[in-house]
Order: structure tokens, then sequence, then C-alpha cells
């Protein structure tokens, strides 16, 4: 209950920040976000010294939040914004479901057991019909096949992002990036997949 409680309490937030309020109030939740993520990484970093760790939520964080609140700023950004996080959400839960009815072949047995090449099919068709369904009304412009193509490159792209938060947690040896999030661990958990995937769609949406 706890956990679908403040899932549910997510979902509101992020609809009402991302389709209602100002672009201002969206790049300050944006910088909380980057605020809570560093915290959370050099937890999970605790090796790296102050220059790599830098580097490294620049990169890992910085440039991937920056390029979510540009979405945001261009043509159709909140459909677009919307489409990016619901084309990830749907994947990883088609991902998780799939994987507990038919998966057997592990995808990334030492760096995540329970992912498997069968919940990542699923995640694949899933994530990228959605893309191509409701990219029909939120990127009426783009044509079919590169709805098609980008959205199983944003499931790829997802995919790598929670395989490599999960190597940041097991170098580390804890289960959740940390407990802010009743239910749902810490923000990194919530947005590792977002984090590969954002600053490509933002790169499509804006040059192809």
């Amino acid at each position: 209950m706890t956990r679908v409680l403040s899932g549910a309490i997510l979902i509101a937030l992020v609809a009402a920040v991302v389709w209602f309020a100002p672009i201002g109030v969206l790049y300050a939740v944006v910088a909380v976000v980057f605020a809570l993520a560093i915290g959370e990484y050099r937890t999970l970093t605790p090796r790296l010294d102050v220059l790599r760790s830098v580097v490294g939520a620049v990169l890992y964080l910085g440039i991937p939040l920056g390029a979510l609140a540009a979405v945001r700023t261009l043509e159709n950004g909140k459909q677009a914004l919307s489409l990016l996080m619901l084309t990830v959400a749907v994947s990883d839960t088609a991902q998780y479901y799939t994987g507990r009815l038919f998966g057997r072949r592990p995808l990334a047995p030492v760096i995540s057991p329970k992912k498997t090449i069968e919940g990542a099919i699923g995640g694949f068709v899933c994530g990228a019909l959605l893309l191509v369904v409701v990219g029909a009304w939120w990127l009426p412009a783009m044509p079919v096949a590169l709805r098609a193509l980008l959205g199983v490159a944003l499931v790829a792209l997802g995919i790598a992002g929670d395989l490599f938060e999960s190597m940041l947690k097991r170098s580390a040896g804890v289960k959740d990036s940390s407990t802010l999030i009743p239910g749902h661990g810490g923000i990194l958990d919530r947005i590792d997949a977002l984090l590969f995937a954002a600053p490509v769609y933002c790169i499509v949406l804006k040059y192809v």
C-alpha cells in the first residue's frame, strides 16, 4: 500500500509540474532533483576523488536533467516530455511483468539477476508501440518509422540506464540509492532510465 500511495503521489506531482507549472517552477524542480541525485550518487561512489565525482555528476546527472528541462521548452513540449516519461514507464512496467510471466534467460546476471531477455523484449514491444501510437497525437510531425525507431532506442537506453545504476548500487553494496521515496527507494531509482534516454530524445526532437 505504501508503494502504491507514494507512486500515485509522484505521478500526480510530475503531471502537475509538466502540464500546469510555469517553466521557472519546472527548472526549480529539476534543480532540486539534481541536488538530491548528486547526494545519492556520492553515496554510491564514495571512492571517487572530487574531480572524477564532479565530472561524473555533470555527465550522468546534469546533462540528462538539463535535456529533460529543454524538451519542455520545445514546441508541444508538455506532450513531448510526457511522451518520453510514459514510454520509459510503460517499458519498465512491461519488462517487469513480462519477465515475471515468461522470463527464463537472464539479461545481465552479474549486475541485475532479476532482469531477463524475455522481459526486455516485452519492454521493447510495449515501449515502442506506445510511442508510435500516442506519438501520432503528441508528435504528429514525426514520421511513423522514425517514431518506431525512436521508441526502440529509448527502451534500449532506458535498460542501459537501469543496468548502470544497478552496477553502482552493487558496487556500493546497497539495494536502493536511498530511502527517500517510501516503497520506491531513492531519486536515482526512479530516474535511472530517463538519465540515459533524455539526451538522445532531446537531440532527435530538436535536430532530426
